[in-house]
């Protein structure tokens, strides 16, 4: 597989901004749309359309009807289209680079995601049939088993700072495990979505299959969290929307709901630790797309015995590591904000940890005349019930106090709704055990931190960060129904 860093963008010969449903590109049914514009330069990219409750119902109807075919392939008839569409993906890399740098400030020279989407594509278009039952002699006079079966249309809502890599994790699995999709993109990352259908129309998915729209939440989200013909939806983004799509699902069939929510993810630096690793994985940790990651460790602890010594490396390394500058320059490892509100609302988060906390890195020039950039922020002796301490910024903005013992370090890590990602810096094979076990959170680095995950792991969140779990291996389980059959004999 090439490098991310390999990648050389290119603008695609016309910006797709219509919806695809049904096998076809439509424009929205009332002719609405909204703007994108390049969150770095401030210049407007496109008019995108806006789903409308109709269009969300439409797509919804495709997939219903598409399904009974579908459903009856074999896994290997239905993943010849996914393998078809990993070659795509492959061959649209430096478009789909183009078109995240220009609507949500992805740099290019990061763009990791085309390559791991190819990759989901690939690996699930093979495993199909991994969707088995059991059997079982235990009971006198019966022959019994279970059959795994897809339980029809499902829905995958995307967020806008990785969208590609989430379209795919949330709809390879359901293709070959049978069902059909719709995939909801985000307002504030919506081309590489049209975009991508345009792959799906390459690769021969029959009408109805595969369907992508474009808008916001409250409009076309909102039908497809309460549509009582959608059987599974997986939802990724912040908590209070995974809580609306809840009680969405509650109120009307009880859909099955997936839902990777926020983080405020700790990293906890021990005495013993390896600052020349604990130090410059932090700091890209915090830094990786500007911060804008759900799992990125906006919360460190550090012993007080290595404090200062921690404190001041992170400083200069975390101001030194950002190169921003235009997201389509091989140069650039620091995008703006994805848009103007999630800029104020970083903003808004850096001014109340003004007033709580000490500042010790930020404000800084980047020497950039426009665009939403945020240059990397850290506050020291931050109050544990601190808004900066306790909800999720989704910015270049980290926190870094000090702790005595474990117990206190394992009792404010856990001190939070938050639970998706804590790393544990240590030499101590034990205390790495017992904190690992400790910290209540879906996934525990040791001696590494985010975004470094196990693709063939389970990933998901405690508490208020998810419900469920995905990944290569379990993501399949989330799209088939079990269903026992007695045979008496």
């Amino acid at each position: 597989m090439a490098e991310p860093s390999a990648v050389v963008p290119k603008r695609p010969e016309s910006i797709e901004t219509r919806l695809y449903i049904n096998g076809k590109f439509v424009e929205s049914s009332d002719k609405k749309t909204f703007e994108i514009f390049n969150p770095a330069t401030l210049e407007k990219i496109a008019d995108v359309a806006e789903a409308s409750e109709d269009d969300a119902n439409a797509a919804v109807a495709a997939a219903k009807a598409a399904f009974p075919a579908w459903s009856a392939l074999s896994p290997l008839q239905r993943g010849g289209y996914l393998k078809k569409l990993s070659g795509l993906v492959i061959e649209a890399i430096p478009e789909l680079a183009y078109l995240e740098a220009i609507s949500m400030g992805r740099p290019v020279i990061e763009y990791f995601e085309g390559f791991a989407t190819a990759g989901a594509f690939s690996h699930y278009s093979e495993a199909g049939y991994e969707a088995q039952g059991t059997s079982s002699l235990n009971t006198p006079g019966f022959v019994n088993m279970t059959l795994r079966q897809p339980y029809g249309v499902t829905a995958g809502i995307i967020p806008w700072n990785v969208p590609v890599l989430f379209l795919a994790n949330k709809s390879a699995p359901a293709l070959i495990a049978g069902n059909t999709v719709v995939i909801k993109s985000s307002e504030k990352a919506p081309l590489t979505s049209a975009h991508f259908a345009h792959l799906i129309d390459k690769a021969g998915f029959p009408p109805g299959v595969f369907n992508i729209i474009s808008g916001h939440g409250p409009i076309s989200g909102r039908v497809l969290s309460h549509h009582m013909d959608v059987r599974v939806l997986s939802f990724t983004g912040s908590g209070r929307t995974g809580r609306l799509v809840q009680e969405a699902a509650a109120k009307s069939n009880l859909k099955k709901v997936v839902l990777e929510l926020g983080g405020k993810s700790p990293a906890i630096i021990f005495e013993d630790a390896d600052l020349e690793k604990a130090v410059p994985e932090t700091v890209r940790s915090i830094q990786f797309n500007s911060g804008q990651v759900c799992m990125a460790n906006s919360r460190i602890y550090v012993h007080e015995s290595i404090a200062p010594a921690f404190i001041e490396a992170f400083r200069e390394q975390f101001a030194a590591s950002v190169k921003a500058g235009d997201p389509l320059s091989s140069t650039t490892n620091h995008g703006p904000q994805a848009d103007k509100i999630q800029f104020d609302q970083v903003q808004a988060y850096i001014k109340a940890g003004k007033e709580s906390a000490t500042m010790v890195l930020g404000n800084e020039s980047l020497g950039q005349d426009r665009g939403y950039f945020v240059s990397p922020t850290v506050f020291l002796d931050v109050p544990e019930d601190a808004r900066v301490n306790k909800e999720e910024i989704f910015g270049p903005v980290v926190n870094i106090n000090t702790f005595k013992t474990e117990e206190e370090a394992i009792q404010k890590a856990n001190d939070t709704e938050y639970g998706l990602y804590a790393a544990v810096y240590t030499k101590d094979l034990s205390r790495a055990l017992r904190l690992a076990t400790a910290l209540e959170s879906g996934t525990v680095g040791v001696n590494c931190t985010s975004p470094v995950t196990a693709h063939d792991l389970p990933f998901g969140g405690y508490k208020g960060s998810g419900l469920g779990r995905e990944g290569l291996t379990v993501s399949i389980d989330n799209y088939l129904e079990t269903k026992t059959v007695l045979l008496k004999l």
